[in-house]
């Protein structure tokens, strides 16, 4: 949506995944503008606002997640937006194209926070970042955040690091005025992006056993802890392959393939979902910027000893010229085996991410990756590729 607002992609029909007459098509009846007020569980029935009700045999949840707001007053005033879905990013585009702004303020440091930097930027939009922590994206390594940073101001987004916010007034210079510990900041759109949680309000309501995340929990057949209700997408967790544990991990990746399992252990093709990895990246101007598994924080609290390598290299062989990339591996101390990793550069970032995931996903030793056979060609990678050298690097530290 980010690269909507920012023209990259000009026509929103192409950011839908399916209209309501394709479903009908199917044989699929869909309810627009239609709000579920309540859920018998024992009775199998679904009321809505006009007092309907809709008998069910099985009932799947797909409530999502609901944005965080700030507890200070003026976020109801015109110009200030949530990106969540489609619809508000519609809504963002078109106040940009009919009012002229030229001022924006982003509260918040996350993947949205950031990948709207870049598309307001590429509006000529004046750009500045409210964030009460010291570096963005919180999961984030240290000195790849601060690459981050350096990213921003490069291309003229103001990052303002351990600012408070005191709420958001009528401007005078501009429509708004963002109140913050640093002083006001005057602006025509506003966007906050503090983060989201799990919407589990029905779920609550229906007595349905809430995770420890405080999403829905669920096996790993999507169900809940009611017999014939199902629940996938960002409303619920997911089985963490690498900690071993139940996570909350909102990714559009993961809700779709927990759609198409639920689907089809519904329609009778049994199947369980073999979890994740948390495998996530974004773009932000021209750095790459990738994860996968867990950080040393994570990995302390599902009972490992990890021990942790920032490797700077080459994204291409040496002799095909210079592409910085930054690569971070982290691992158990006494089994070596891979428990994350991070990169961040121009290029190759997500490739090594990618690669990476599949090792986490299968188990593998720092030692093992060190001789990983990867394709090579100089305008790719080394011979020695980063990966290589990072988990070599590490495996010696151990």
């Amino acid at each position: 949506m980010p690269y909507y607002i920012g023209d990259v992609i000009r026509d929103e029909g192409t950011l839908i995944a399916r209209t309501p007459e394709k479903f009908r098509e199917a044989g699929i009846e869909v309810r627009l503008e239609s709000t579920v007020t309540a859920i018998d569980v024992t009775q199998g029935r679904v009321r809505l606002t006009n007092g309907e009700l809709l008998p069910y045999d099985v009932l799947v949840l797909a409530t999502g997640a609901e944005s965080r707001l700030p507890a200070w007053p003026g976020f109801d005033l015109p110009g200030v937006f949530l990106l969540k879905n489609l619809a508000d990013a519609i809504r963002i585009k078109a106040h940009l194209n009919r009012s002229s702004c030229r001022k924006a303020v982003v509260i918040g440091a996350g993947f949205i926070g950031m990948e709207m930097c870049e598309a307001l930027r590429d509006r000529g939009m004046e750009t500045t970042v409210v964030h009460r922590g010291d570096l963005p994206v919180a999961r984030w390594d240290a000195e790849f955040a601060r690459e981050i940073v350096a990213a921003l101001e490069r291309n003229g987004v103001a990052f303002l690091a351990d600012t408070e916010l005191h709420g958001i007034e009528a401007g005078t210079s501009c429509p708004l005025k963002v109140m913050t510990s640093r002083g006001p900041i005057e602006a025509d759109l506003v966007l906050v992006a503090v983060g989201i949680a799990p919407n589990v309000l029905l779920a609550r309501d229906m007595g349905l056993r809430i995770g420890a995340t405080g999403a829905i929990g669920v096996d790993a057949q999507q169900q809940t802890s009611a017999p014939n209700v199902y629940a996938v997408g960002d409303c619920c967790e997911v089985y963490h392959r690498v900690s071993s544990r139940w996570a909350y991990l909102p990714l559009g990746d993961t809700a779709n393939k927990q759609g198409r399992l639920a689907g089809r252990i519904i329609g009778g093709r049994p199947a369980a979902h073999p979890g994740v990895v948390g495998a996530q990246s974004f773009k932000i101007f021209e750095l790459e910027t990738a994860a996968t598994g867990l950080n040393e924080a994570e990995a302390l609290q599902a009972g490992f000893d990890p021990i942790g390598d920032v490797y700077w290299g080459n994204a291409i062989a040496g002799y095909f010229g210079k592409r910085k990339l930054g690569l971070k591996l982290l691992a158990d101390r006494a089994s070596g085996k891979l428990l994350g990793a991070q990169a961040i550069g121009e290029t190759g970032a997500v490739g090594r991410i990618n690669t990476l995931s599949a090792a986490l996903w299968s188990e593998l030793t720092l030692d093992e990756i060190g001789w990983l056979d990867l394709a090579y060609a100089p305008p790719f990678g080394g011979a020695w590729d980063v990966i290589h050298r990072a988990a070599q690097r590490l495996q010696r530290k151990r």
